[in-house]
């Protein structure tokens, strides 16, 4: 169920997400970074600043909930402004965490945002194909992703990262079931679609024992 129009800052985050003062205290600095920098490049819709905390943290912080107990490495993909790859990695510390981001202005605001924040994390400059394709690409139990590509393309780009029996973690909006329809066209997968906590019209795909359908 989504949080609905009222207001929404950091205070109802914490109480939603059930984070620490700390936690959310690097949340807050995280949003001034974002501010400071939107002013020079296009991290996110600007229409959406003025629910920041809504449309950005609780949407990324969402996916928290759905990561396997025993997950230990995830893979961001087109990472943006960090959600929902950095976000994660805030709420939980333990997770080894690479954002992969093609624009370099971006990847450049991520490397400073978790430096100061700080976040330990990788942050990878390149196209998804080409790094998924080079020497040292990380290999992760968990791939997330929002707003990057239909369903079918998804899963071939996450299908570059991911361990035997990976959990994807993605963020859809209102074409998934068309999406879904396409994609099993091509993959057998275990899926489960989770009402989004912050758009009525989004949800979250939960894939796990995914394999190619064999022709």
């Amino acid at each position: 169920m989504h949080t609905g129009n009222g207001k929404y800052g950091p205070e109802e985050f914490a109480t939603q997400f059930g984070v620490s003062r700390e936690t959310c205290g690097r949340l807050i600095e995280y949003e001034k970074a974002l501010r400071q920098w939107q002013r020079r490049i296009n991290l996110v819709g600007p229409s959406t600043l003025d629910d920041v905390w809504r449309r950005h943290f609780a949407d990324s912080a969402q996916l928290a909930a759905h990561l396997r107990a025993d997950a230990r490495s995830l893979v961001d993909l087109g990472s943006g402004a960090g959600f929902p790859g950095l976000v994660l990695k805030l709420l939980r510390p333990d997770l080894e965490v690479h954002l992969i981001e093609a624009d370099k202005r971006k990847a450049a605001f991520l490397t400073a945002t978790a430096a100061m924040l700080p976040a330990k994390v990788a942050v990878i400059a390149g196209r998804i194909e080409d790094v998924a394709n080079g020497p040292g690409r990380p290999r992760a139990d968990i791939v997330t992703a929002r707003a990057l590509a239909p369903l079918p393309a998804l899963l071939e780009l996450a299908s570059g990262w991911s361990v035997d029996n990976p959990q994807y973690l993605l963020l859809k909006g209102q074409n998934v079931e068309s999406e879904l329809i396409s994609a099993t066209k091509c993959w057998n997968m275990t899926v489960r679609q989770i009402d989004s906590a912050t758009h009525p019209e989004g949800c979250l795909l939960n894939i796990e024992r995914i394999a190619r359908v064999k022709i």
